[in-house]
């Protein structure tokens, strides 16, 4: 294999790895907030992020419009309340 062969593979194989790393970005793979951001016309929801499994299913327009500081997350009524605390 000759060297512009070898130094386009390894380049193509450092583009696919940082292209990889993109998609799980974008697919909040090393997020770990406990809440989403859905973007709804001009403005943004803020739900938990398992806002489908809130007994009742939550809907979109249900989240809070002001987004969670540190420390804080929101429940399944759309209100912003304080991380429970790991013990």
């Amino acid at each position: 294999m000759s060297t512009s062969k070898r130094t386009r593979n390894v380049l193509i194989g450092i583009v696919s790895i940082f292209l990889f790393i993109a998609f799980l970005e974008s697919l909040g793979a090393f997020d770990n907030k406990s809440w989403i951001e859905i973007p709804h016309g001009s403005h943004s929801h803020y739900l938990p992020k398992d806002y489908k499994n809130c007994n009742p299913p939550m809907e979109v327009t249900g989240g809070t419009q002001t987004r969670p500081g540190p420390g804080q997350t929101v429940d399944c009524q759309g209100n912003i309340v304080s991380e429970p605390v790991a013990e």
